[in-house]
């Protein structure tokens, strides 16, 4: 038993199973624009189905990401350990791991409905052949957004077989969040991705100026945030919420510093984490109390 469990632990480290906090509150952001709408009830068939199409995805992209990645993480220092590098998951077990979920993802999809099944493939492509992306392009951090932006606008969907305006709007606030957030964790790797020929930002224009543009995209996210608000009518709760993740994005901008990357972790992961939470329970809370 200590063995099965060891093995489940392994997997969940593979994928970060805890990175779910970044798309996953956005996701239940999409779905409850949908059934708060006028024609659209609650089904909590649809809510699991949702959910395990948000998991299985996410599995297949970050086990798909790290059988890409092996070569690179057993050269550098920072990711030497993680699971396929350090031999705790073969590659093959993690070839199948994501073989078997992007399958079961699609079929997910099927369940739903015509045209999350006709989109899912496309989805699919999208989130794993961002792995390949910084071999040869320094804007892989807005592939990596553009994957997890489809959470909002896909729960949408999923709900009502329709694009919308304001879920769309949502995807962006995504896009925009994690590709700046993403340009940030990246400063870690500017060294090795530059020996490596390896491409980000920070490697093609440098510590600086990568932050400079990490700040710009984020401006963008607060644009698009007070855009959410005011298309969506937004009330108290909204912009309670709106408040504490705009600071939240301050915050992580005040703590990274181009002569002091000790609080990357700290920025990327924490108060990221934190921030999605908090502003999708209070945007969740501020439709249903409509």
């Amino acid at each position: 038993m200590s063995v099965f469990f060891r093995s489940v632990r392994n997997y969940l480290s593979l994928v970060r199973f805890s990175h779910t906090v970044f798309a996953m509150p956005f996701a239940l952001i999409g779905f409850t624009l949908a059934v708060t709408g006028d024609s659209e009830k609650f089904s909590f068939r649809l809510f699991l189905l949702i959910i395990l199409c948000m998991v299985l995805a996410r599995n297949a992209a970050m086990g798909f990401n790290r059988i890409a990645d092996r070569k690179y993480d057993a050269l550098n220092p920072r990711t030497k350990d993680r699971e396929i590098p350090s031999g705790k998951i073969s590659p093959a077990s993690a070839a199948i791991f994501v073989t078997v979920n992007s399958v079961l993802f699609i079929a997910a999809a099927g369940f739903i409905n015509r045209l999350t099944l006709m989109l899912a493939p496309l989805a699919l492509l999208i989130i794993l052949g961002y792995s390949l992306t910084k071999r040869f392009t320094s804007l892989c951090h807005f592939i990596l957004g553009l994957g997890l932006s489809l959470a909002p606008i896909g729960a949408y969907i999923s709900v009502t077989g329709r694009f919308s305006f304001l879920p769309l709007v949502y995807s962006f606030i995504v896009l925009t969040w994690v590709s700046g957030f993403d340009i940030i964790y990246s400063l870690m790797d500017d060294s090795f991705d530059r020996y490596n020929r390896l491409h980000s930002i920070p490697s093609a224009l440098g510590i600086s100026k990568a932050i400079r543009v990490s700040v710009l995209v984020h401006l963008l996210t607060i644009i698009l945030v007070i855009v959410a608000g005011t298309a969506g009518n937004g009330r108290f709760l909204f912009w309670t919420g709106a408040l504490i993740f705009i600071s939240l994005l301050i915050y992580q901008h005040l703590i990274v510093k181009k002569d002091d990357l000790s609080r990357v972790n700290l920025a990327f992961g924490t108060t990221n984490g934190i921030a999605s939470i908090v502003f999708a329970a209070f945007v969740i809370l501020d439709l249903i109390l409509l």
